[in-house]
């Protein structure tokens, strides 16, 4: 018989209880019965400053459960009878259960400082709280750039920081205790670390409090601190810790702990044998965690629980990785040698910024713990080895020269959001279910949560004996980026020139369209041009893509999405004439479908003359610069998002690259323009350009990166040529920006070292190689058009060519034509050419 578990919260943990049961419930023994407080589904919590990079919900939310979970949002549980079995929610319905799980989560604690009620006094918990401090500072009225205070100097204050940075505000911190992060790292450590995070217009005021928060004669609130400072301010945020949300389980009767949270043991039952308590307002032992990865941990046992198990909640590992404000921070294990006996193994580089310290046994023998700053490079070997032997010399372990060669044992666990241990890895890779870091995460779930393990996942592919080769193909041992820069230094004009020199044999449909992708992007004249026009792709060969009955599509480039009137007229003339079907896309151009191969130049012809030129929606190339209105029209607009769309597409318009590009220019944080689902995405700030890059759809969607903020259009366009030229010359061949950012050592940091502080010192060739293809551009079809050798090519049959070809066919539907396929049943949307073209 179906039973019915009821949730009680819906964050991270309660997210992932849910997630936990219905992975192991194959019978589905369990109705779940979720209530979420909030009006929206759980989200990543932890990544909750990056929601200022363009107050975009989305890009935070998790995975939603599926049709067996049943989400109730923006209804709060408010009565738990534990005789009738039963929860009430503020809206009246009362939900029977059969087990109940508690995951109420936290709320954040506001000091009683006199004035803390005052408007413009916030606190940092959700994203609700994050648009309210929005919605504060954009109303402040002090000139120049804006003031806030974080009170609390802890993780959750520097995050709360780092928002308000992103909103343009200067922050104080302020942290009664002696240093910041008391928590997590040491003396040396924090006193690093303000060194660092001073330099990013933060103030970092510690060992003092607020005292009071009033207001002055102009109405901008004043902070009083208890050592006599005075702080003129426009927001106030209170981020000073957090305390259990255990109310609910008072009022019901259940155990609750001296300093608050629900008691539970280590099945995470509390004191009713049906109710469950995970995450941060369960008290296991007296102690609430106030981490997600031990409040996964609950939400494991409590599945297997319920499904009959005997698991017991392990431990709770409070190690931490995480960079804020820039910084690299991570502490694990005893991180502040509280063991007796334990010793303090220091490393402080004040030149570098780094500050490394391991924790090891009175006999120096085992690894206990350890704090990085500045550098956490190490942290995935290091913190799966606590309570193991240390592998060699402690100093080594830390030292800049990396002497001592890690090797972790098979029980280790480089997982700790998900439990994974090393041989859980090793099997995964051994029975050829995982062959590379995404086959990893699927079979594992490592990697999924934090993401700091992922470094180590590659390490362990290494260790498996698992070689990812970087040959193109069997005609090539070089990678793609290796025969990039063969071609460039060598100045090879033709792929058998190349293939005889560097390769072997006579090539194949892999390493052919890629020399040709090269050739081009070293502008080695028109793409269709002597033995180049052999070796393009499908697409290229006629300049266009080619659909799914045969045709093909026309896609004249409209830069920024901005057209005349004329221009329409004439695209509406074409279409019309030639019997081809039409429609608007989601890049703002329209797109022309239908075209036989004999049509294509006299189609061109027409849009050429007209003035459009070539949109490259058939190569792998740069397709649009999609656009808002920005200041043009909208009353929202920061800055003209049209005039740059333009800019951008016409300079990089026809640049070939390893995979198509998309862009995006949004003239403010609303993000009309989707610009951080794209390759290289812009936003609008009051004082100049954010530019965000790795971003896609597709099959895998994720959101591009913040790499550069507030920088003015000359330096934003310099950026641009960098990253793109980088991304052709060093990235495989149909890797998409995303894929090839992640697959960077070091990630995206190494790439903002190459393109933003020019650490390889290439940053001048590759802003040299972009004004070569800027000042060598020609449309491609014009070329065509001009050339009788090149139109010779576009005829359907060569002994034929005024000859339709018998096997396109086309039926009416939305009056328009669409084509039919032979054999394939004429089913709603299943011809639609919109999808096929992408």
């Amino acid at each position: 018989m179906t039973r019915t578990l009821v949730v009680v919260g819906h964050g991270m943990v309660g997210h992932r209880l849910v997630e936990a049961l219905r992975e192991k419930d194959a019978t589905d023994r369990w109705r779940v019965v979720v209530f979420a407080e909030e009006t929206r589904p759980a989200y990543d919590r932890v990544a909750l400053s990056s929601y200022v990079d363009a107050w975009d919900a989305s890009a935070l939310a998790l995975a939603p459960h599926d049709g067996a979970v049943e989400l109730v949002l923006g209804d709060r549980v408010v009565e738990l009878d534990r005789t009738a079995k039963v929860v009430r929610t503020a809206s009246g319905r009362a939900q029977p259960y059969d087990a109940l799980a508690l995951a109420t989560g936290s709320v954040p604690f506001v000091p009683p400082v006199p004035g803390r009620d005052l408007p413009g006094c916030h606190v940092y918990r959700t994203i609700d709280d994050l648009d309210a401090i929005r919605a504060t500072v954009e109303g402040a009225r002090s000139g120049g750039r804006r003031a806030g205070m974080v009170l609390g100097g802890g993780l959750l204050g520097l995050e709360a920081a780092n928002a308000l940075r992103g909103m343009g505000v200067s922050p104080h911190v302020v942290e009664l205790g002696p240093r910041l992060m008391p928590l997590q790292v040491d003396e040396g450590g924090a006193g690093l670390l303000k060194r660092l995070v001073e330099k990013l217009d933060l103030t970092v005021h510690t060992g003092t409090s607020a005292s009071s928060i009033g207001r002055d004669h102009r109405g901008r609130l004043v902070a009083a601190l208890s050592n006599g400072v005075e702080l003129d301010l426009d927001v106030v945020v209170f981020s000073a810790g957090i305390r259990p949300r255990d109310e609910l389980a008072r009022s019901a009767g259940l155990a609750v702990g001296d300093r608050g949270g629900i008691v539970v043991d280590g099945a995470c039952r509390t004191s009713d044998p049906d109710v469950y308590a995970v995450g941060e307002c369960a008290n296991l032992d007296g102690v609430v965690y106030g981490l997600v990865a031990p409040g996964y941990s609950m939400a494991e046992v409590v599945a297997d629980r319920l499904l009959g198990g005997s698991s017991a909640f392990p431990g709770a590992d409070l190690s931490t990785k995480l960079k804020l404000l820039g910084v690299d921070v991570a502490s694990f294990g005893d991180a502040h040698a509280k063991q007796e006996g334990a010793l303090e193994v220091v490393v402080n580089d004040a030149v570098a910024g780094t500050y490394a310290k391991v924790v090891v046994s009175d006999d120096a023998r085992t690894l206990l713990g350890g704090i990085l700053v500045g550098d956490a490079s190490k942290y995935p070997l290091l913190r799966p080895l606590v309570g193991r032997a240390v592998p060699g010399d402690p100093v080594a372990l830390i030292g800049p020269s990396g002497g001592v060669e890690l090797s972790l044992p098979h029980d280790a666990q480089v997982c700790s959001c998900h439990a994974v241990t090393k041989q859980r890895v090793v099997d995964a890779v051994a029975s050829g279910d995982a062959v590379d870091v995404p086959g990893i995460k699927a079979c594992t779930k490592a990697g999924t949560g934090c993401g700091s393990c992922v470094p180590m996942l590659k390490k362990l592919l290494a260790e498996c004996g698992v070689e990812q080769s970087k040959a193109l193909c069997e005609h090539f041992d070089q990678s793609r980026a290796e025969l990039f820069e063969i071609a460039r230094s060598t100045g090879a004009t033709t792929f058998t020139g190349l293939v005889s020199r560097f390769g072997r044999g006579r090539g194949c449909d892999i390493c052919k369209p890629t020399v040709a992708s090269i050739l081009a992007s070293l502008d080695n004249g028109h793409i269709l041009a002597g033995e180049q026009a052999a070796i393009q792709d499908t697409n290229d060969h006629f300049l266009a893509n080619i659909q799914r009955n045969g045709t093909y599509s026309v896609v004249p480039r409209i830069p920024g999405g901005e057209i005349t009137a004329e221009k329409l007229i004439v695209i509406g003339e074409v279409a019309r004439d030639f019997g081809l079907y039409t429609k608007i896309t989601g890049g703002q151009r329209i797109d022309l479908f239908g075209a036989t191969v004999d049509q294509l130049p006299r189609i061109w012809r027409r849009l050429v003359d007209a003035g459009f030129e070539s949109g490259h929606a058939y190569g792998k190339s740069l397709r649009t610069v999609k656009s808002c209105v920005g200041t043009t029209w909208c009353r929202f607009g920061v800055q003209d998002s049209v005039s740059l769309a333009i800019e951008l597409e016409l300079r990089y318009r026809g640049l070939r690259s390893p995979h198509k590009l998309k862009s995006a220019v949004s003239g403010c944080a609303r993000e009309c323009a989707e610009a951080r689902g794209k390759d290289f995405g812009v936003i609008a700030t009051e004082n100049g350009w954010n530019l965000y890059v790795g971003g896609n759809g597709g099959f895998t969607p994720r959101h591009a990166d913040l790499i550069a903020s507030d920088v003015d259009t000359a330096t934003l366009i310099r950026l641009i040529d960098r990253f793109l030229m980088f991304y052709i010359r060093t990235a495989d061949r149909l890797q998409r920006t995303s894929a090839w950012i992640e697959g960077l050592d070091g990630g995206l940091d190494h790439l903002r070292a190459v393109v933003v502080d020019d650490s390889l010192g290439i940053c001048a060739d590759l802003e040299a190689a972009m004004a070569r293809h800027v000042d060598n551009y020609a449309d491609e079809w014009r070329g065509v058009l001009d050339d009788p050798e090149k139109l010779a090519r576009f005829t359907s049959f060569v002994n034929a060519p005024g000859t339709p070809d018998p096997t396109i066919s086309f039926r009416e539907e939305r009056g328009q034509k669409v084509p039919v396929l032979l054999g394939v049943p004429a089913l709603s949307g299943a011809n639609d050419p919109a999808e096929v073209s992408r």
